[in-house]
C-alpha cells in the first residue's frame, strides 16, 4: 500500500505547532523614569510633540528601543518615546487598585502594615506568587497583592 501524502492543512498545523514549542516566551521589561520631570513624546524626536511630564521613579513597560529613544507604555497602557538616557533600571510599580493593603507577609492574613492609595509608587523588591514584595519611599517594606499593582 502507498503511502499517503500530507495535505496542505496538516502541514500547517505542524508548521504551528513546531514554531510554537521553539518560541520561548516574552518576559515584559520594565523599567523606570530616572529623573524629577522627562517629556514624553509623541515619536522618537525632540522635534516631536510633547504629550505629558512624567516623575521620578515612575515605572514604564519597554515596548520598542531605538538607539537613544524607548516607546514606553504606562499603567493606563498609553503608548510614548523617551529619551533612553532618562531611564533607569531601577524598578517600581504604581498603585492601580484604589487602596493596596501592604502586609508583613505574603499572607492576606498577616500584619496590615500600610495601605497605598492609587497612583502611589512603591519600590519594587521582588515578584512571589500572587504576591510582590515592595518598599515604600520611606523604607517600611511588605508584600502587596500583584493584581493591585502595576510594572512587576
Amino acid at each position: 500500500m502507498a503511502a499517503r501524502k500530507p495535505t496542505l492543512s496538516v502541514l500547517l498545523v505542524a508548521l504551528w505547532a513546531a514554531t510554537l514549542s521553539a518560541t520561548p516566551a516574552l518576559a515584559l521589561e520594565y523599567r523606570s523614569i530616572a529623573e524629577d520631570a522627562v517629556i514624553l513624546y509623541d515619536a522618537p524626536s525632540l522635534k516631536s510633540n510633547r504629550l505629558f511630564v512624567a516623575g521620578r521613579h515612575l515605572p514604564v513597560e519597554v515596548v520598542v528601543t531605538l538607539e537613544a529613544w524607548v516607546k514606553v507604555r504606562d499603567s493606563s497602557g498609553e503608548l510614548t518615546w523617551v529619551e533612553k538616557k532618562y531611564l533607569s533600571d531601577q524598578r517600581y510599580v504604581i498603585v492601580t487598585a484604589p487602596a493596596a493593603q501592604v502586609r508583613a507577609a505574603p499572607d492576606p492574613a498577616s500584619k496590615l502594615l500600610f495601605e497605598a492609595e492609587r497612583d502611589v509608587v512603591l519600590e519594587f523588591v521582588e515578584t512571589l506568587t500572587g504576591w510582590v514584595r515592595v518598599r515604600h519611599p520611606d523604607g517600611i517594606g511588605g508584600f502587596v497583592k500583584a493584581s493591585e499593582v502595576w510594572g512587576r
